[in-house]
């Protein structure tokens, strides 16, 4: 289990990086660019992907291509949760993205439903309700953004893993495709900072650069230990997916609680407990 603890450590801190960003100054899009390049290169370095792979027939290249353009911007949605809703509501929605991937499998990949997975489904929904659910004692500069956020990282998380079941069942594997993907997304990723650096709204900084070292570790860390417990305990998927799912709504609760002292509704708090319960009974089903 210290595999799956390393990667909980891993995703909770990418949350947290972001969520530092405004402090230090940091560009968030320029971190995110260097953060694909970090990826990548350990991808290459520690996955041992096979590129020529790629050029046999059946390679899903739409899915592919819509990954690499899907991962830098939603983790840009990723990164405003943070900033809007705080640690404990993005992380959460991350998480219950599953719901979608689960009714993906149930209408596109004919997995069969079960009492447990419909009720999980239930309980998923009515958490991410209350977790972007916005009170009348909610910090008033939240406005739109406190729950319009949270929702598209849940429904954009949803659709990459979609898209990333779409790759596996072609056949391609783990490493290649990542590195497939790490890549567009690192072009994608530049073509978005050179566009705004054409226009005058960014110019590159150092700072920034490190951030993004350190944002690509953390987000490499997170794959990599989280395919690691799997391997592991090979017998063992379901506890593998509920440590890793449970583990990081719980720690990002308790981090944004108590380091940045985010201010939840009681609402909401019942929403985070939810997603907790929704994502065990979906593992138990």
């Amino acid at each position: 289990m210290i595999f799956v603890l390393l990667s909980v450590l891993c995703s909770v801190l990418v949350s947290v990086l972001l969520k530092l960003a405004r402090r230090f100054r940091l560009d968030v899009g320029q971190a995110i660019a260097w953060n694909y390049l970090v990826a990548s290169a350990l991808t290459a370095l520690l996955l041992q992907p096979a590129p020529a792979s790629l050029r046999a027939p059946g390679v899903p290249w739409l899915a592919l291509v819509a990954l690499g353009i899907l991962l830098p911007t939603i983790f840009l949605a990723l990164a405003a949760a943070v900033r809007h809703a705080g640690i404990v509501r993005s992380d959460a929605a991350q998480r219950l993205s599953l719901l979608l991937s689960l009714l993906a499998a149930f209408v596109l990949f004919g997995e069969q439903l079960s009492a447990f997975k419909l009720g999980g489904i239930a309980l998923g929904l009515l958490a991410l309700s209350c977790m972007v659910w916005r009170s009348g004692h909610a910090p008033t500069n939240e406005g739109a953004a406190g729950w319009l956020y949270p929702l598209l990282v849940f429904a954009g998380f949803g659709v990459i893993d979609i898209l990333f079941k779409r790759v596996a069942q072609a056949g391609v594997s783990l490493g290649t495709s990542l590195q497939a993907m790490f890549a567009l997304a690192l072009l994608v990723a530049f073509a978005m900072q050179l566009w705004r650096r054409v226009h005058g709204s960014t110019r590159f900084t150092a700072r920034s650069a490190v951030a993004g070292l350190l944002l690509g570790l953390a987000n490499f860390g997170n794959i990599l230990f989280y395919l690691r417990g799997h391997r592991a305990l090979p017998q063992h998927p379901a506890l593998v997916f509920a440590s890793m799912n449970i583990g990081v709504v719980a720690l990002g609760a308790v981090v944004g609680l108590l380091l940045f002292r985010e201010r939840l509704s009681r609402l909401n708090l019942a929403g985070v407990a939810l997603a907790v319960i929704a994502i065990g009974v979906l593992a138990r089903g």
